[in-house]
């Protein structure tokens, strides 16, 4: 009995181990990755001269000095006093082998001197080539020949799933290396001023300042993504992180080294996504698309006879599956190229050729203001906009809500006192009257979309009509 009791004790043992063994056969082995490429990993240091007066004294404000007559400024100067730096850290990689660097721009931005220092300790100073805030890519140059340099691998066939690993300098910690899986791809996250022209790819590796501009790898020893963004709440890592594309990168850097500055394409279009109520206003099978909500005057978009409402299916032979794609891709095409685009309008597929514009440095953006009536059905009152309204929306006509009524279908979908409705279907709004006359002839039973202005930004939302 003994023995039997032994037996299967000895045989659960095995089991476990083997088990282990198996699992631990699945896990992939990073050693080789980093032996091969930390070689080609930079530390970058960047310094920046604090703001204030060169020579100040600290107990001394600089605002009283800028209001003091330029006689009298000599006398509060003190000449010992060094100007203060700030120096901050981050990564990078080297893509040449005479010393061409990819990071990010945030790691450079602003940067009076930039050093760079490999594997091996020694230490360069970098020039900055150009810096492209956009897609937050900076190419750097250090003076240095016969250097080891990273593999390009191909971001578009990641899986999500798939291992990935990176190296960077964490809180100043050289060479550290982590690893994660692929948690998402095409992420779209826009910055200050609503740019969003990087599809990021979405990771749990541990990113933390630091690792910003260092590259990451996928299993083949091959640069996928350069680490750029974390989300968190503590400063540190919590497991998600954001990297750039390595064809985003590397297009940018491309254009940095011949020209200094990046140029990107662009239609002259607002976009938005199709939730599943805009999906069936206008007639699609499921929500899917960038259902164009503007058109800036006279922009490649309207020139190509594109309207608002309709709805971007395919861009350059590409899919576009959510309204983000659309300027992911648009943004790579080159200015002067003609694209095909397929729109849906009505409910059918139309095939438009469009030329592709530039996008300028800095957007601007329209800038939104406001016989009373009733919008009875979907329960808004509305206005007329007067002339000088309509000069500063640069629109022909259309109604400004002053109240929005609880419980009704308008406040349901979202509508705001201030929004302006141009447009409730295909037809446009020309004012209180039209806008009666339109929501009185509406089918009961359905969602239909409707255009309106707000902030600034022009956008659709779908009102179900109830009765």
């Amino acid at each position: 009995m003994k023995r039997i009791r032994m037996f299967a004790a000895l045989t659960l043992v095995a089991t476990f181990a083997l088990g282990a063994l198996a699992r631990a056969a699945e896990l992939p082995d990073f050693t080789t990755i980093v032996e091969r490429n930390s070689g080609a990993v930079v530390k970058i240091l960047s310094t920046q001269k604090a703001p204030g007066v060169a020579g100040l004294p600290p107990d001394i404000d600089p605002r009283m000095l800028e209001q003091m007559p330029e006689i009298f400024r000599h006398l509060f100067q003190y000449r010992g006093q060094p100007q203060r730096e700030r120096q901050s850290m981050g990564s990078g990689f080297l893509i040449s082998t005479d010393g061409y660097i990819l990071t990010n721009h945030h790691v450079v931005d602003g940067a009076d001197a930039v050093q760079v220092r490999l594997l091996d300790r020694r230490e360069f100073d970098a020039k900055v080539i150009g810096s492209d805030r956009r897609s937050d890519i900076a190419l750097l140059k250090i003076d240095a020949k016969n250097l080891p340099v990273v593999a390009f691998g191909d971001a578009d066939e990641l899986r999500v799933g798939e291992w990935v690993v990176a190296i960077g300098s964490p809180f100043g910690l050289d060479y550290s290396v982590t690893a994660g899986i692929v948690s998402a791809r095409g992420r779209s996250l826009p910055s200050e001023d609503n740019a969003n022209y990087v599809p990021f790819i979405q990771t749990d590796v541990a990113i933390n300042p630091g690792n910003s501009g260092g590259p990451l790898f996928n299993l083949a020893g091959e640069v996928v993504g350069i680490n750029s963004q974390i989300y968190t709440r503590s400063g540190g890592s919590i497991g998600l992180s954001f990297a750039i594309p390595i064809s985003v990168a590397i297009n940018v850097a491309d254009q940095l080294k011949d020209s200094g500055h990046v140029v990107r394409g662009w239609l002259g279009v607002g976009i938005q996504d199709v939730d599943r109520a805009l999906a069936e206003s206008f007639g699609l099978e499921k929500p899917a698309g960038a259902l164009i909500s503007h058109l800036e005057p006279e922009g490649p978009a309207e020139k190509a006879g594109v309207r608002i409402g309709d709805i971007v299916t395919d861009f350059d032979g590409k899919p576009i599956e959510e309204s983000a794609d659309l300027p992911h891709i648009v943004g790579l095409v080159k200015p002067g190229t003609r694209a095909q685009m397929r729109v849906i309008r009505d409910g059918k597929p139309v095939d438009l050729r469009i030329t592709v514009g530039e996008l300028a440095d800095e957007e601007g953006a329209a800038t939104v203001a406001g016989a009373s009536t009733s919008g009875g059905r979907l329960g808004l009152v509305v206005e007329d906009l007067d002339a000088r309204q309509k000069s500063r929306l640069r629109v022909g006509g259309g109604v400004v809500v002053r109240e929005v009524v609880a419980g009704k279908p308008g406040e349901r979908a979202g509508l705001l006192p201030g929004d302006v409705i141009t447009q409730i279907g295909r037809v446009g709004v020309r004012d209180a009257a039209a806008f009666r006359d339109i929501v009185a002839g509406l089918p009961a039973g359905t969602h239909v979309p409707v255009r309106l202005l707000r902030n600034g930004q022009a956008g659709f939302v779908a009102i179900r009509i109830e009765e």
